[in-house]
């Protein structure tokens, strides 16, 4: 059975996502990103954290959750050999209780947490996401009527030369735009909830 790391690698390289890319959508730094695919440990912060990158990662390349938090929590962390001391000090031994389950719970609970408020703020207070597969910089047109095709979140507003355009629950958008013979540059502008904005300008060349 494939491992979380395998998995989540093969996901993101079968919809041709760069470490660059994932990086840029979840906010997570591309080498935890890459820790995480090599299931590197020892170089990525608390279990909690790792938690929220893999839930965050699944989620920007279409794998299941909870699939991909069940793989996590089977392959992490690594074994390790445990050594039996001839001679236990028994003085020293940690007696497990309800009390510590319940603290040690709480804990990871409330790490979690904030782990994920964290992101979720960075997330925030950050550009969106705007990427535009129509049209192609310096493509050639054969009419004044251009479409213009792309993805940004969710929650973002798209405006295309200063006239809105509508954004689907996925993120993704489309729009005919009119222009000018004199019109060389279509400005695709994406604005986050938090005012925060990305611009992408598209040289084109109207050719009747």
């Amino acid at each position: 059975m494939k491992t979380i790391g395998q998995v989540l690698k093969e996901a993101r390289t079968n919809k041709k996502i760069l470490p660059e890319q994932l990086e840029f959508k979840t906010k997570i730094k591309k080498n935890f990103i890459k820790a995480i695919e090599a299931e590197d440990w020892e170089n990525l912060p608390a279990y909690p954290v790792v938690l929220g990158f893999v839930r965050s990662i699944a989620e920007r390349i279409d794998v299941q959750t909870d699939f991909a938090l069940a793989l996590l929590r089977r392959d992490y962390p690594p074994k390790k050999e445990v050594k039996v001391s001839p001679s236990p000090n028994l003085e020293n031994k940690v007696v497990w209780s309800p009390r510590l389950t319940f603290v040690l719970g709480i804990s990871s609970f409330l790490i979690l947490i904030l782990g994920y408020l964290g992101i979720q703020y960075v997330r925030f207070i950050s550009p969106p996401e705007l990427l535009i597969d129509k049209p192609k910089e310096n493509e050639q047109l054969l009419s004044r009527t251009v479409k213009v095709e792309g993805k940004t979140d969710t929650d973002a507003k798209v405006e295309v030369n200063n006239q809105p355009v509508l954004v689907d629950q996925d993120g993704n958008f489309s729009t005919d735009i009119e222009i000018s013979e004199s019109t060389s540059t279509l400005l695709i502008k994406s604005t986050s909830r938090s005012g925060k904005e990305t611009v992408i300008e598209r040289k084109i060349k109207l050719d009747l």
